[in-house]
């Protein structure tokens, strides 16, 4: 009988460049430096690095170990590691989370290819602020061009995760993080350039420790935390096709390193202009769809660096949305003896219906709601406050207290030994700290409006 090939990574670089790209999305350009911006700059930086390395990186780690130790989709990983227990409704959790997330940034990822599609056609030529937002409005309070990107961002998506791990997800993601850099740098170049610039720098990173509030210092917990795609089951998938000689310690820096690099390059790219331009600061999806469009026709080139912007948000878009699908079709695929044509297209027609929901909840269905949401803003509230949150909190509690510190420090030290002293340091923190941090998160969300 033939020896059947497992399909993984087949470099540390493609792991890096799977994972970061994961972990870099939408919320790294319209949130994280709104949010830094306004609450202390340099101050909010520094406290937001300290969470990535004692609380991000550790979590990353269980996620990778669990699923290198049990080789398994997000499910099965629980199975395998511990049968007959309870402990696989973790994975169920992490995969319903993949689908809710993907029908709603599914809906905003085809929004992007809307607009590098305006950028090339010089849609923004001559329009006002007020015109540029009445633009976006009516733009997604349509039906047909909204689903229409959003059946294509979803064809994308499927089209590299069809192609299995190395000639699909490795392949694209080693192509688009190199060139969502390079794209990202140079709209930063042209930012700082602007006369004013160093104003939108000084809100960035000048430090102020009084604005530090309890609600500052929770959201730079949980934007530590979840930036890394923690909790939704991508890394557990992920780590399934690590190799064993790949070091998890060392790799689980790295791509902490890298989003949280593109994500303070997001800020010198987003604020300096803002500032040179009179705007001031602002986030969300006003921030990208009207207050940067009407930026871009008011600098010379402007034009050119709306389209490498739009391509830049896009990139970073699908890179995210690699990973969230592979959540669903790795599962399909191993709980259900799929082939890979199959389960992607089951994950993606499926995850689909839910998404034109979701898209039409700005126009046709925006009268709809459940719990006084409409269907995008319950599966956005749903991911961020339910099933992100507890499922991060379940996964640090499993590795700490169930899978034990043996099977963990084993599973870390199959590449090399690593020092006994920082393996018990990340034992401590993913038994005792971690849990603690997640639980102020989730308790913080329900009392603290704004959160997340």
């Amino acid at each position: 009988m033939a020896i059947v090939q497992k399909d993984g990574f087949s470099s540390k670089f493609g792991v890096i460049a799977a994972a970061a790209g994961s972990a870099v999305g939408l919320g790294n350009i319209w949130r994280f430096p709104y949010i830094t911006g306004e609450n202390g700059g340099g101050a909010f930086l520094i406290l937001y690095v300290f969470f990535v390395i004692v609380i991000g990186v550790p979590v990353m780690m269980s996620e990778f170990v669990i699923g290198r130790r049990s080789e398994s989709n997000a499910l099965g990983s629980f199975r395998k590691l511990a049968p007959g227990t309870p402990w696989w409704l973790i994975g169920l959790m992490g995969i319903i989370a993949a689908f809710v997330i993907l029908s709603f940034y599914s809906t905003v990822s085809g929004w992007t290819l809307e607009y590098v599609f305006q950028s090339i056609n010089q849609g923004f030529t001559g329009k006002s602020m007020n015109q540029l937002n009445i633009d976006f409005v009516t733009f997604t309070s349509g039906s047909f061009r909204p689903l229409l990107w959003q059946m294509i961002f979803m064809l994308l998506t499927a089209a590299v995760v069809m192609c299995g791990v190395q000639k699909g997800i490795e392949k694209a993601t080693k192509i688009l993080m190199p060139m969502l850099l390079v794209l990202i740098i140079a709209v930063c170049i042209r930012s700082v350039t602007l006369t004013g610039a160093s104003e939108g720098l000084r809100f960035l990173f000048e430090p102020h420790f009084e604005k530090l509030t309890f609600k500052a210092v929770l959201m730079a917990l949980g934007q530590a935390a979840f930036s890394l795609s923690i909790g939704m089951g991508a890394l557990i998938t992920y780590g399934s096709y690590i190799k064993k000689d790949t070091p998890l310690l060392s790799t689980s820096i790295q791509v902490a390193s890298a989003d949280t690099i593109l994500a303070i390059l997001s800020g010198i790219m987003i604020f300096p202009a803002l500032f040179a331009l009179g705007v001031g600061n602002t986030g969300g999806p006003g921030l990208v769809f009207v207050t940067l469009p009407a930026i871009f026709q008011s600098m010379p080139g402007g034009s050119i660096f709306a389209i490498v912007f739009f391509l830049l948000i896009s990139v970073a878009a699908l890179t995210s949305t690699i990973s969230v699908l592979e959540v669903v079709v790795a599962y399909l695929k191993q709980e259900f003896n799929m082939s890979r044509l199959k389960a992607t297209i089951l994950g993606t027609v499926s995850i689909s219906i839910l998404g034109v929901f979701c898209t039409l909840s700005f126009g046709p269905l925006k009268h709809v709601t459940i719990f006084g949401k409409t269907v995008f803003d319950l599966m956005n509230y749903l991911s961020a406050n339910v099933f992100l949150t507890f499922g991060a909190l379940f996964i640090v509690i499993f590795t700490g207290w169930k899978l034990g510190k043996s099977s963990f420090v084993d599973e870390l030290n199959q590449s090399g030994k690593i020092n006994p002293i920082v393996t018990n340091v990340i034992v401590f923190i993913i038994k005792f700290i971690a849990p603690l941090a997640i639980a102020a998160i989730a308790i913080g969300a329900f009392f603290i409006e704004g959160l997340t």
